[in-house]
C-alpha cells in the first residue's frame, strides 16, 4: 500500500502499524509526548484520503472545526489501506540524532539531568524552549522501544550537546530506563527538535513558573537570556514540595548575579519543612509576590494542572492569554 504526502511523494508501506509509526519507520517523524495513546494531541495532520473513522480518542482531542478540516492523530490511524495525507513542510526537514550519554547528574531528590553529547550530525540548532523525541531502548521493564518527549535545558550556544532533565515517575517507561538503566557512555537517538514554545522579541517584563521537570525550558530560557546581555526584568516562581525537590537552586542564584534584573522564588508547600523562604502552591506565591502583573509576560511550563491553575491566577491578576506562553509536560507521567 501507498501513502500520498502533500501530493509531491509517495512511500510504499506495509501495513498493520499506526501511521505515526510507519512515517517514523520512513524517516518521517511527527511530535509526541504521549507514547501514541492519543492523549498530547500532538500528532495532528491531515487526511485527504483513507484513515478509517475517528477514534474516541479523536472525538475527544479535536476540535469540531478540525474534524470538519480533516484534522487526524497520526497515532490514532492504523495503516490498512491507502492514505493521502498534508503533513507540514517543516516536519519533513527533521532529523534524527545519534548520541553518546557522556553525564547523568542528580540535581534534586529524584530528578537527573543527562548529558548528550551529540555523534551524527555533530550539531544541532533549537530555539530555546523547544522539546526533543528520545528514542527509549526496549528493557528488561519495558518490551519495546518507545518514544518519549523531553525540554531541552542545556546552554543553546553549546551546539554538541544537549541536556535534558527527567524526573522519577513510579512506572513510568522512560523515567523507569533513565533511572535504573542507562549508563556513562550508552548511546541513545532523538528527533527533533519541535515545539513553538520561546521567548517572545518584545522587552516586556517577564515572569516564569514552573516545577519539577519544567525546570528543564526554562534553564535554556536562562540561558539564553544570558547569552544575549538582556536586560529584561524578570523573576521565577519555582513550586516543589520539599527543599530536596528544588531543581539546581545554586544555579538559579548563579543566574541571579549574572542577569541584572532577574531574580528567582523558590516555593516550598510542605509547611512542615525547615524554610525561610516563600511557602505554599507555587501560584499563592505568585499571587502574593507579583506586583504590576499586567505588565509582565508569562511563561509556565510543569504539569497540565499545574500551568492550568497558573492560567487561571495570572488572568486573575491581569495578564491576558496573548502574553501566557506555555509548554505542559506529559512525558513526566511516562
Amino acid at each position: 500500500m501507498q501513502i500520498t504526502i502533500n501530493n509531491k511523494k509517495t512511500i510504499i508501506v506495509n501495513g498493520g502499524k499506526s501511521l505515526l509509526t510507519t512515517l517514523a519507520d520512513e524517516k518521517i517523524f511527527l511530535p509526541t509526548a504521549c507514547g501514541g495513546r492519543g492523549i498530547c494531541g500532538l500528532c495532528r495532520l491531515k487526511v485527504l484520503a483513507g484513515g478509517g473513522n475517528l477514534t474516541d480518542a479523536e472525538q475527544r482531542k479535536l476540535k469540531d472545526d478540525e474534524k470538519k478540516s480533516n484534522v487526524r492523530l497520526a497515532c490514532q490511524i492504523t495503516v490498512s489501506g491507502d492514505l493521502n495525507i498534508e503533513i507540514p513542510e517543516k516536519l519533513l526537514t527533521l532529523e534524527e540524532y545519534k548520541c553518546k550519554c557522556t553525564e547523568i547528574l542528580d540535581v534534586a531528590s529524584e530528578v537527573r539531568q543527562l548529558r548528550l553529547e551529540l555523534i551524527e550530525p555533530r550539531t544541532i540548532d533549537y530555539i530555546p524552549g523547544q522539546y526533543v523525541q528520545v528514542f527509549v531502548p526496549a528493557c528488561e521493564k519495558n518490551s519495546r522501544p518507545v518514544s518519549r518527549a523531553y525540554s531541552i535545558s542545556s546552554d543553546p550556544a553549546d551546539k554538541n550537546f544537549i541536556e535534558l532533565i527527567a524526573k522519577r515517575t513510579p512506572g513510568g517507561i522512560s523515567s523507569t530506563y533513565f533511572f535504573e538503566y542507562l549508563k556513562v557512555g550508552d548511546e541513545l537517538k532523538f528527533t527533533g527538535p519541535y515545539g513553538q514554545f520561546k521567548i517572545s522579541q518584545t522587552q516586556s517584563p517577564m515572569v516564569f513558573i514552573a516545577g519539577g521537570s519544567g525546570m528543564a525550558p526554562i534553564k535554556c530560557m536562562l540561558h539564553y537570556l544570558k547569552n544575549t546581555g538582556s536586560k529584561r526584568r524578570a523573576v521565577y516562581y519555582f513550586g516543589a514540595n520539599k527543599v530536596s525537590e528544588l531543581v539546581l537552586p545554586d544555579m538559579m542564584r548563579q543566574f541571579e548575579k549574572d542577569l541584572p534584573n532577574f531574580r528567582f522564588v523558590p516555593v516550598i508547600a510542605d509547611s512542615q519543612e525547615e524554610w525561610a523562604g516563600e511557602r505554599g502552591l507555587v501560584t499563592e506565591a505568585v499571587r502574593r509576590d507579583l506586583k504590576n502583573a499586567e505588565q509582565y509576560e508569562a511563561y509556565l511550563c510543569g504539569s497540565p494542572g499545574m500551568v492550568d491553575a497558573a492560567i487561571k491566577t495570572l488572568n486573575e491578576l491581569g495578564i491576558s492569554d496573548d502574553k501566557i506562553f506555555y509548554d505542559k509536560l506529559i512525558n513526566n507521567k511516562q
